[in-house]
């Protein structure tokens, strides 16, 4: 189904938030950085292959966590990506159940789940972006439990922000990953959305739904413990960057059925990565996210 890509070479076709902050991490962690988010984005592309049947993208994810305990149990993988992919698991320790847990979540797109509550919607967000954060610490480096809690929280709210900012597009692809009964205390219903009509009703739901998302980057802003901070350049930078983006989307009343796709420009990333490399040359401990204007 996947052509056979290098991590290189699919980090370079996605252009991604993510995989900009990696340019901040010294080279051999920058290397398993790029591995990771390689997976992570093969994985994805294969739930997102429409072009292949549902049952079928089943099947090739399952073979991709076959070929992951495969490596578990001292065996080839059988499948390129993951052979060059190995090293890195092995090297860092990168758990089994982590990477299990991300193939849940891509499996979870394939259900069509409908995320009632927002329990629902956090476990699909840990299952997606938290787990990468889990994973991330392990080559990022960390000595205190905290830490985990810190990649938990932030993992969240860059999903959270992630979310708002797609409700477009996901619709267009009929997906929806706003919970249903809290779209459904402010009146808002299943067809506005995929309708594509942004009302005030909407909007009273999104700010909402931004309170939770803040309370995310919030929780990382606070947990993170200051002996394990010099090793998070890489995921604070995500944590700069993905705040812009939030800023963005209240700056627009969250209304992103009538704009094209609310993103940062490329001097606005090149901003990001410059202030977020300054703050830790000058030793500079608060987070640049978490706070709003006025706060």
């Amino acid at each position: 189904m996947q052509p056979s890509l290098s991590s290189q070479e699919i980090t370079r076709k996605s252009a991604s938030n993510l995989a900009l902050a990696f340019i901040l991490l010294p080279k051999e962690k920058r290397k398993a950085m790029v591995s990771l988010y390689a997976f992570c984005r093969l994985v994805d592309d294969i739930a997102d292959e429409e072009t292949a049947s549902v049952p079928e993208r089943f099947r090739e994810i399952n073979r991709y966590r076959e070929g992951l305990q495969k490596i578990f149990d001292g065996l080839s993988p059988e499948i390129p990506f993951l052979e060059e992919f190995a090293p890195i698991i092995r090297r860092y320790h990168i758990p089994y159940d982590l990477l299990n847990d991300l193939l849940k979540g891509m499996e979870m797109d394939l259900e069509g789940v409908e995320y009632q509550t927002w329990e629902d919607l956090d476990l699909y967000c840990y299952r997606v972006a938290s787990s990468v954060g889990l994973m991330s610490l392990r080559i990022f480096g960390f000595t205190r439990p905290e830490t985990e809690e810190y990649a938990l929280a932030l993992g969240r709210a860059l999903q959270y922000t992630n979310i708002l900012r797609d409700v477009k597009t996901d619709q267009q692809k009929g997906r929806l990953y706003l919970p249903s009964q809290e779209l459904a205390r402010f009146n808002v219903s299943r067809e506005d959305i995929f309708a594509g009509r942004y009302t005030e009703n909407y909007r009273r739901f999104a700010e909402a739904y931004k309170e939770r998302a803040l309370g995310y980057y919030r929780r990382a802003r606070e947990v993170l413990p200051e002996v394990d901070r010099p090793n998070m350049i890489a995921a604070e930078l995500m944590g700069a960057v993905y705040w812009q983006l939030f800023l963005k989307l209240i700056h627009f009343q969250y209304d992103v059925f009538s704009h094209e796709r609310i993103r940062l420009t490329k001097c606005e990333k090149i901003r990001r990565i410059l202030l977020t490399w300054l703050r830790f040359k000058l030793g500079l401990r608060t987070p640049h996210y978490g706070v709003l204007k006025g706060e």
